[in-house]
Formats: structure tokens, C-alpha cells, sequence
């Protein structure tokens, strides 16, 4: 934007407004105005000054799309508006002000008027001073609008055309690639982000955890992929819960489920709600445009599959009601950021997972699972004395013979819990049988055998919390109580499932612990 020098005269002020959508490849130097903004300024000032108007200041957006609604110079523009620092608005047509017929409801027949705002285009003749032509700025914003939504329309099906033949078309690479200048649409392997990205399935594959790789990576300063762009001279605009230059367990995770680093192209995962705007929704897999064999893998097939075994393996099912119960629902309330589970002498919590990757990054967030969950029992416990009539409900409530189901469920589990421990023994056998043929050195022996302990102790609690609740259910199912079963799940209940926190929470914001006390703030927000 620039400023011309104000007329002492007594004359209308006029306020200029240009813009030009797509970027002029004549120009001289990026941060230069096009010729065609520099064509508009020159024939508006004409314009003004055969008027016999003041301009008081030119407007100016290169690059920017009318149905951008936050261009910075259009932004500027209407808070001076209605400050009253001019009294006309000056554009070539009105199309370069907007395309949307709602603004031009909303500004020329609506606000500007009340501010005492003239608008005025020269090519069009659109003149808000004179009542007779409003009909045709009407007309003119709707011919705008269809030509925006015809625009949107011929601009999907090329890209949707694209996607299927495998060519990609995003502004950046995904980390660990490059654009291939030679060839638009192609990906290249990006030798140093490459290097990164094998060593994390490397990494995960050995056994560590996501946010243990995390944490290996920030204390070497290896930049994440939001930094790795920006020190590249990349001008990246990631989204708001991914600005941090820090890895987080996210990001692993992402990136450890990401085909592309197959050779794969994975596209159509967002899709825009609408033109008019630019937020995105996630669509389902069914409708991903997936084309294999499109660029050079990073991971190859073995390591690939092992690190998705490995995966589905550590997947935790939620049949005791314990693993994962809050996941996805719970958020740290100071950095907004995911919370992760964690042990800790055979007890489990749940902690801020930025800051665990990076104490740095969040003052962080930390409570007991088990303590969350009777919050949690005890808020639906009131509600349910404050609004229910309890009695009346259970009378209401036919016993379902799920029972049995669920008995099945748990004895599956315990076998392959049993299996793991048998084959996690046979395994420490086999490595001491290795050491003292001198195959393994006694450190090696003492780091794998720590390892299959672990596990092993890991396992050996696992199979005694369910041996607990296999007992519990077959006594119920011998004592007929069917019928409490079926109320638990229907009331509020007294053991929380993950099926229950589904259906009454939609999300929970826990905060770090007032110090001095063993009091954690904690927020419930309810489905109700």
C-alpha cells in the first residue's frame, strides 16, 4: 500500500482499491506491484483527478482472489472506511472490490451508506450515489458469484483429474520429499528429511517408542518438518496446532502411518467445505484417490511391514475399560495438545505429549487415569440423582444377553496374552542358550533379557486383570444378574467403559496441578 500526499482543498476524499488474483510474471522484481495493479493505479488516479477528487491513499492486493474475505490491503480498506478517513471508495469494476453478491449486499447497500461511503467503479459504472443502477451492481455481483462457482467447479475437476493419474498438488512436498522441477506433479527424494524419516522407522521398528524418538530428535536439533521447510526458504503456513519446531509424538505417529513413503500417492484426505471459504473436512479412506508406485520409496517393503505389525500389535483393545479410555477426548489445557498414556509403577496416567517430547514446548498437563475416572463416575452419578428416576428407568429396562459375549471377548484375550508369555519365555531360554555359546556378549544379553522381562511383567499384569474380570462376569452371568448389566450400561455406570465415555463426553481439558496441593484442574464437557 502506498500514500499520497493530502489536498488541503476542500474536495471529496477518495480512498483507491486494486487488485489482481494471479500473479503477473513480468515483474521485475516478487515484492514489485504487477503491471496490471500498476495500470489500474494509473488510470484510477486519472479517474479521481478529472473528478476533481483528493486521493488520500491507494489499497492494493496482488495475488489475491475476490472471494479472499482476508486480504490485507480490503481489510485495511474497511477499517478506514468506517473510521471515516475518506468519502468515496474508487475501483475499476466492481469485481475487483469483491465477487461475492453477500459483500456486496453487506458493504455498498448496507454499511457504506451508514458510514456515509460512496462507491464508485469505472468500468461497470457501479455508482451508490445513484439509486437507479443498484439493480445492475446487483446483477453484477450475482454474474460474479456464478463466475466464481463456475470457476471452483472447472478448477475441481483438473485437480481431481490430476489425482487420479497420480500426479501430486499440493503447494509443498510432504517431509522427507521434493517437487521434481523437470517434471510438474513428481516427487523427489529429499536426500537429508529422507535420512530422518528411515531412521524413525529404523527406530521404531528396534522397539522405541514415538515419544521416545521424538525426544531423540529434539535433543540432536534435527528440525521437524514445519522448521525443515522454513529454513529452506519455503513460505509454509502450517495450521495452528502444528506451528512448534519441536517433534511430538503426533508427528511420529503421522508419519509411521503415511503410504506415501511407500512410493504411494495418497491424496483427497481434506476436501474444501465450499469456495467461499477455506477450511477443510477430513473424508473417509473410501474417498481418497490413491495411486501406487508414483515416486521412489524411502521405506522399503520389510521394514515397512514390520514397523505396521508393530503397530496394529501396540494398538490397545478397550475390552478392560483402562487403556486408552480418555484417548481422544482429552487435551492439555494449556497447549491444547493431545494427551498421551503413560505407566508408572503399575500405575497409569495420562500427560501432555508435547511436553513430555519436549518439556520446553507446555508447562504440561499430568493425572492419574483411575483419578479421572471417578471425576468422571461421580459427575454422572449426580446427574443421574439430579434428573433420573432411577427406579422407574430399570423397570423400563429388558435384560440383553450380552454377557456371554463378552466372556468370549475376554477369553480370547487371555489366550493371546498366554500365548505372548509362553513365546517371551521361550525366547529369554533361547538368548541365555546364545550367551553362553559365546553367540550373544553379556551386554547384549543384559539389555534384550531387561527387554523380554518387561514385557513378560507387562503381560503377567495384563493376564491378571483379566482373569479378574473373566471371574467377575461368570459369577454375574451364574447369578442371573442380567438385568444390572443391562442398567449399567443404560444409566450412568459404576465402572467406565470406553463405549460410555463415548456416548457422555465430548471432550475433557485437564490442567497441571495447583501446586502446594494434589488438586488438578479438570474440565468435563458433555454430550448433553
Amino acid at each position: 500500500m502506498t500514500r499520497c500526499a493530502m489536498s488541503t482543498e476542500n474536495r471529496d476524499r477518495v480512498g483507491i482499491y486494486c487488485r489482481l488474483s494471479e500473479e503477473d510474471h513480468g515483474k521485475r522484481d516478487p515484492t514489485d506491484d504487477s503491471d496490471s495493479i500498476r495500470n489500474q493505479k494509473a488510470m484510477l488516479l486519472q479517474y479521481a483527478h478529472e473528478q476533481g477528487w483528493s486521493v488520500c491513499r491507494i489499497y492494493s492486493d496482488d495475488d489475491y482472489t475476490g472471494a479472499d474475505r482476508n486480504r490485507p490491503a480490503f481489510r485495511q480498506l474497511l477499517e478506514d472506511a468506517r473510521a471515516r478517513k475518506f468519502d468515496i471508495v474508487l475501483c475499476k469494476s466492481q469485481s475487483r472490490f469483491t465477487r461475492e453478491l453477500e459483500l456486496v449486499e453487506k458493504y455498498l447497500h448496507g454499511l457504506f451508506p451508514l458510514w456515509g461511503i460512496r462507491f464508485v467503479s469505472v468500468v461497470d459504472n457501479a455508482d451508490t450515489e445513484n439509486k437507479g443502477n443498484k439493480k445492475s451492481r446487483q446483477i453484477n455481483g450475482l454474474v460474479n458469484e456464478w463466475y466464481l462457482e463456475d470457476l471452483s467447479d472447472n478448477i475441481r475437476s483438473v485437480l481431481i483429474n490430476r489425482r487420479q493419474n497420480g500426479l501430486h498438488i499440493g503447494s509443498f512436498a510432504l517431509y522427507g520429499y521434493r517437487k521434481d522441477p523437470d517434471r510438474k506433479g513428481h516427487l523427489l527424494i529429499d536426500e537429508d528429511a529422507a535420512t530422518v524419516v528411515h531412521e524413525v522407522f529404523t527406530l521404531f521398528a528396534a522397539g522405541y517408542g514415538k515419544t521416545a524418538i521424538a525426544r531423540m530428535l529434539n535433543d540432536r536439533c534435527i528440525p521437524n518438518p514445519t522448521a525443515y521447510k522454513r529454513l529452506h526458504g519455503l513460505r509454509y503456513q502450517p495450521p495452528a496446532e502444528r506451528t512448534g519446531t519441536l517433534w511430538t509424538y503426533a508427528a511420529i505417529s503421522s508419519m509411521l502411518h503415511n503410504e506415501m513413503y511407500r512410493g504411494n500417492m495418497i491424496q483427497g484426505k481434506y476436501g474444501s467445505i465450499s469456495y467461499k471459504t477455506k477450511r477443510n473436512r477430513a473424508r473417509p479412506p473410501c474417498d481418497w484417490y490413491v495411486v501406487e508406485g508414483t515416486h521412489e520409496p524411502i521405506i522399503e517393503r520389510a521394514l515397512w511391514d514390520q514397523v505396521q505389525t508393530l503397530l496394529t500389535q501396540n494398538a490397545k483393545p478397550f475390552t478392560a475399560g483402562t487403556i486408552g479410555l480418555f484417548t481422544g477426548k482429552a487435551r492439555c489445557a494449556h497447549c491444547g495438545g493431545a494427551m498421551r498414556s503413560t505407566t508408572n509403577r503399575g500405575r497409569r496416567y495420562l500427560q501432555c505429549a508435547r511436553h513430555a517430547a519436549a518439556p520446553e514446548a507446555c508447562i504440561g498437563s499430568f493425572i492419574a487415569v483411575d483419578r479421572l475416572e471417578d471425576m468422571v463416575l461421580k459427575q454422572l452419578a449426580q446427574f443421574c440423582t439430579d434428573y433420573l428416576d432411577i427406579d422407574a428407568l430399570a423397570a423400563q429396562i429388558k435384560p440383553q444377553p450380552d454377557v456371554q459375549h463378552h466372556i468370549g471377548r475376554l477369553r480370547t484375550r487371555l489366550a493371546h496374552c498366554e500365548a505372548r508369555c509362553a513365546q517371551d519365555t521361550a525366547a529369554l531360554r533361547s538368548l541365555y542358550l546364545d550367551k553362553v555359546d559365546g553367540l550373544v556378549s553379556e551386554q547384549d544379553f543384559r539389555t534384550l533379557s531387561l527387554d523380554f522381562s518387561n514385557e513378560k511383567a507387562r503381560l503377567s499384569r495384563e493376564l491378571d486383570a483379566l482373569r479378574a474380570q473373566l471371574r467377575t462376569l461368570e459369577e454375574s452371568r451364574a447369578q442371573g444378574d442380567d438385568m444390572s448389566a443391562c442398567i449399567a450400561q443404560t444409566l450412568p455406570p459404576t465402572q467406565l467403559t470406553r463405549e460410555a465415555v463415548d456416548r457422555f463426553l465430548s471432550s475433557i481439558e485437564i490442567g497441571k496441578r495447583i501446586s502446594g496441593t494434589r488438586q488438578v484442574p479438570v474440565a468435563l464437557h458433555w454430550n448433553f
